[in-house]
């Protein structure tokens, strides 16, 4: 029977778990994002083509008016500096008006598609220069990988599917096309521009239909690409919530200086209740501070006995009472106000030490 042993260090750096929110936080502010670019491309071609729909006669009437001038008013003049300079400026900004509301509704499409993908995101780490990027050793790499054989096989399934139903809208269509050197130009034109916003119509329906998958396999990717190891979220929570030994030193710290300013406070009281071993609550009462008297100072066993030392050598009076002392201890803190239903045993025993205080 054979033995195998398996060292479990060779597994620490793999990368299984999902990425905690800081992780993904961070790829955000880097610009890395669960986004399709065939979700953008699907989007922006039906907003184009609705506004060709809706707003295509309107450009038609433009177009044929700019053409209709330019061959009746600029056709004749002579063809000089000045001329060409004068024709482009005036030609252009007509041109302009014509083509910039097809500009401006595709912006608006892709920026629904972006903001439906991953909400507002404004990052620039993705267009800094890295030397890393010019790679070739890398870039190679990344032409065979298995992200560029996917890549390849969206745009050849993109290419199959577009082909195929652009080509379905045109076979129904055949009949007209048939008939188009029998009819005339204008009659041509509104057919050929109807079967071309079919076709367009057509073929976004099913970049849409495929950008739904392909959303789909970016989420995968991203979420396996931003995984994180073991050791990773160790780390993480390290530079995070601190190294574990160094809380503990640090509140180790803090109980100690607490520590030394609660002691600091017990000369200062004006009398230690005692259990008379096990508690001891040290008090205080001081009207410009507190309606009521206060704790100063609270311990157990230990911190009881240097509380008791510390009143003795300052000789703050020490009082014996067990139920008070562990009431007290059970239900304040330090800085705390005795509670209401103590007040008459406390006011009792703060009386007898001021008289007390006055026969001496």
């Amino acid at each position: 029977m054979y033995k195998y042993k398996l060292n479990l260090q060779y597994f620490a750096g793999e990368k299984t778990e999902k990425a905690t929110p800081k992780k993904r936080q961070e790829s955000r502010k880097k610009g890395q994002v669960a986004k399709s670019q065939d979700v953008n491309a699907a989007i922006l071609l039906l907003f184009v083509f609705l506004f060709f729909w809706f707003g295509g006669g309107l450009m038609l009437d433009r177009m044929l008016a700019l053409f209709t001038r330019s061959f009746e008013d600029y056709m004749l003049l002579e063809l000089t500096e000045h001329t060409t300079f004068s024709l482009l400026f005036t030609l252009l900004p007509e041109i302009a008006i014509i083509i910039l509301p097809v500009m401006l509704v595709a912006m608006v499409g892709g920026v629904i598609a972006s903001y439906m993908q991953i909400g507002f995101l404004f990052s620039t780490e993705a267009i800094h220069f890295k030397l890393e990027k010019l790679d070739p050793i890398k870039g190679a790499k990344n032409i065979f990988s298995m992200r560029a054989i996917v890549e390849l096989l969206k745009s050849s399934l993109k290419i199959t599917f577009v082909g195929l139903v652009t080509f379905f809208v045109l076979w129904l269509d055949i009949e007209g096309i048939m008939r188009l050197s029998q009819v005339s130009l204008e009659e041509a034109l509104v057919f050929l521009s109807m079967l071309v916003l079919k076709m367009g119509f057509a073929a976004t329906v099913v970049l849409l239909f495929l950008s739904v998958f392909d959303f789909i396999y970016q989420k995968f990717d991203f979420e396996k690409n931003i995984r994180m190891s073991k050791q990773d979220i160790k780390d993480e929570y390290k530079n995070v919530e601190g190294d574990p030994l160094i809380k503990s030193k640090i509140k180790q710290k803090q109980r100690e200086m607490a520590m030394q300013r609660m002691m600091q406070d017990v000369p200062k009281a004006d009398v230690v209740i005692t259990n008379p071993t096990h508690y001891a609550i040290a008090l205080k009462y001081d009207e410009a501070k507190m309606d009521a008297p206060y704790v100063v100072a609270s311990g157990v066993d230990y911190i009881a006995l240097k509380i008791r030392n510390i009143a003795e050598n300052n000789e703050v009076p020490m009082i014996e009472n067990r139920p008070l002392a562990r009431a007290l201890y059970e239900q304040t803190k330090i800085g705390d106000a005795v509670p209401e239903e103590f007040f008459k045993a406390v006011a009792e025993i703060l009386a007898y030490i001021y008289r007390l205080k006055q026969k001496v």
